[in-house]
C-alpha cells in the first residue's frame, strides 16, 4: 500500500495513514487503502484490537478538497455518490467487529474528525486540534456523529461556527478519552490496547455490537443516512462563498483558499 501502513503487534493491528505532504488528506486512494486494511484486520482472528493513527502533524485534515475540485464534483447527484464512499469508510470504523482506538496527534479536522469520532476510544496529544471547519466555505459534516457523542449545545456551537478546539476542550466535551504528551502517545495506546486484548475476541465482538446497536436504536444510523441526502444538497448549494473558495483552489491552490476562508472568520480587534 502507498498511503496506509499496517503493523501487527501481537493481538493489535496498527493502521497508520501515511500521506504527510497532504497532512493525511483523505483522497479516494487513501480511503480505498484504509478500507482494505480495515477489512484485513477484521478478518484476522489473531487481531483483537485495531489502532488507527496518523502522523505527528496530523491525524487527518479531512477529505481531499483539491481532488474534489479537480474531479469537478458539483451536482447533488455527484455529491451523493461521492459522499457514499466517505460515509462508508467512517461507518466501517464505527461498526468494525473489533474495538478501534484512535491515536491522534496534530490536526484532526472535518472528515478526519469524523473518522476519529467513529473510533471506540480516542487518545490525543496535548497539541491535537479537533473540529469541522468546512461550514466556513460552504460545506458541512458528512457523517453526522457529533450530536450523539457531544450533545446538542456543543454540537450546535462547533457546527455553526466551524471553530476548532484543542485537546483539553475536546476532553471536556467528551469527544476524547485521554490527553497525553506527544512522547507518551504510542506507549499509552499500546498499554490500553493490550489491556483490552486480554478479553476473549468473541466477548469483545458482542460487547461492541451491543454498544453500537444501543446508539443505532437511538437513531444514529438513521441520522447518518438522512444527513447523507442533506449533505449532497448542501455541498451543491450555489453560494458566492463556495464559488470563491472553489475558484481559489483551482487557480491559486488549497493553501490560498484556506487562508481566505480563515481570514473571514478572524476576530476583529
Amino acid at each position: 500500500m502507498e498511503f496506509v501502513r499496517s503493523e501487527t503487534r501481537g493481538p493489535v493491528a496498527w493502521l497508520t495513514i501515511d500521506r504527510p505532504k497532504k497532512l493525511n488528506a483523505l483522497s479516494v486512494e487513501v480511503m480505498r487503502e484504509l478500507t482494505d486494511a480495515l477489512d484485513a484486520a477484521e478478518r484476522d482472528d489473531a487481531v483483537k484490537v485495531v489502532v488507527l493513527t496518523g502522523g505527528e502533524r496530523a491525524f487527518s485534515v479531512g477529505y481531499d478538497i483539491a481532488q474534489e475540485v479537480e474531479m469537478g464534483v458539483s451536482t447533488a447527484e455527484q455529491w451523493h455518490a461521492g459522499l457514499a464512499n466517505n460515509i462508508g469508510l467512517t461507518m466501517k470504523v464505527w461498526s468494525l467487529n473489533k474495538p478501534v482506538i484512535g491515536a491522534v496527534s496534530g490536526w484532526c479536522l472535518a472528515g478526519g474528525c469524523e473518522l476519529a469520532m467513529a473510533c471506540d476510544l480516542l487518545v490525543a496529544t496535548d497539541g491535537a486540534q479537533f473540529g469541522e471547519p468546512e461550514i466556513r466555505f460552504g460545506s458541512g459534516p458528512v457523517t453526522l456523529l457529533m450530536p450523539f457523542l457531544l450533545g446538542q449545545k456543543a454540537t450546535n456551537e462547533l457546527l455553526y461556527t466551524g471553530d476548532v478546539v484543542d485537546a483539553a476542550r475536546a476532553l471536556e466535551l467528551g469527544m476524547i478519552n485521554r490527553v497525553v504528551a506527544p512522547a507518551e502517545l504510542e506507549a499509552t495506546v499500546d498499554q490500553l490496547a493490550a489491556k483490552i486484548a486480554l478479553t476473549p475476541l468473541s466477548i469483545l465482538r458482542y460487547t461492541k455490537r451491543a454498544i453500537t446497536r444501543a446508539y443505532e436504536a437511538m437513531g444514529l444510523r438513521d441520522a447518518v443516512e438522512a444527513n447523507h441526502d442533506i449533505a449532497a444538497v448542501l455541498n451543491s448549494a450555489d453560494t458566492p462563498e463556495r464559488a470563491e473558495f472553489t475558484e481559489l483552489v483551482a487557480t491559486k491552490g488549497l493553501r490560498a483558499a484556506l487562508a481566505w476562508r480563515d481570514e473571514r472568520y478572524a476576530p476583529v480587534d
